[in-house]
């Protein structure tokens, strides 16, 4: 690889954009290794239901190096924290070695708490305040999430009662520890977009998830079941595995998994691209490319930029 100013390449977008494709072809080219940021993809045995494609990892039958996928068992509750910790051993690993990161991931709090240096610590659990939270219904810890954070752009936070009390356990710990400073290093990173228009991204999402189904992704789900994960565990992890648990339990038909499924994916989508255009207009520069575009002048796009 020419020189670049750049540390690490960054490949985002929203699900089904195809940059997974992306960004080991740009590892390949850039004589590098990828560091997923995809927040569900850590778990062994959730393979279909988080998109880890791994055949998007073989290059002319030649591996490409990734990191930070299959690190955790499945029904471990993975964070934000942890997942910075875990990036930056992968990421000195992977420059030590004398190979160029490469980041990939739509997990946009997980993104951008590498790429914009978050301040983060390790809080701990709170029982008192725990059982007191617990009496309240959803919408009314939501409102006292809202009530601590300025602004909620992580909806994830909200979509079960547990992550709720998580989430403003957090917030009240950082309130009560205003001392607390943790930083990150800088990375200079050249940041890529890959996206779609939206009818576009609309039918690539209900294709992708027709051929996971077809492939056995109610299977993945029910032997996860079968080996110990509970419903509300599964649950937890949100889209695919909430749907398919939902049907599995007979709380949803076939078809009302389906579509209720198929929404709340658009719905993801439509959140990740909400949460990028934030992310520039805070002041990290994403150099988008069109979907459509050929996988060969994305890649001579990218090494422009990088040369830039």
């Amino acid at each position: 690889m020419s020189a670049t100013k750049y540390q690490m390449l960054a490949i985002v977008g929203p699900t089904a954009s195809g940059k997974t494709t992306v960004a080991a072809h740009a590892a390949q080219l850039l004589d590098g290794e990828v560091i997923s940021g995809d927040s569900r993809q850590v778990y062994r045995g959730m393979d279909l239901g988080t998109g880890k494609d791994y055949e998007d990892y073989v290059i002319d039958g030649q591996p490409i190096a990734y990191h930070l996928i299959d690190i955790k068992e499945a029904g471990y509750e993975y964070n934000v924290y942890e997942y910075q910790q875990d990036f930056l051993q992968a990421y000195a690993d992977v420059r030590q070695r004398g190979k160029f990161p490469v980041l990939c991931g739509g997990s946009g709090l997980y993104v951008e708490a590498v790429l914009k240096n978050y301040k983060l610590i390790q809080v701990p659990p709170d029982p008192a305040r725990r059982a007191e939270l617990e009496t309240k219904e959803l919408a009314e810890l939501t409102e006292i999430l809202k009530a601590l954070k300025e602004d909620l752009h992580n909806t994830t936070d909200v979509e079960t009662k547990k992550r709720a009390i998580r989430a403003i356990e957090i917030e009240r710990y950082l309130k009560d520890h205003p001392e607390i400073d943790r930083s990150m290093p800088d990375i200079n990173s050249l940041v890529v977009g890959v996206k779609f228009d939206r009818l576009s991204r609309r039918r690539r999402i209900t294709e992708r998830l027709k051929q996971r189904l077809d492939a056995g992704m109610l299977d993945e789900v029910q032997a996860l079941l079968d080996g110990g994960l509970t419903p509300e565990q599964l649950t937890y992890y949100g889209l695919e595995y909430k749907y398919l648990t939902l049907h599995l339990v007979g709380e949803l038909t076939y078809n009302e998994m389906f579509k209720g499924l198929e929404t709340a994916i658009h719905q993801f989508a439509k959140r990740q691209m909400t949460w990028f255009r934030r992310m520039e207009r805070q002041g990290t520069p994403i150099h988008w490319l069109d979907g459509y575009m050929p996988l060969p002048e994305k890649l001579e796009r990218i090494q422009d930029w990088l040369n830039g």
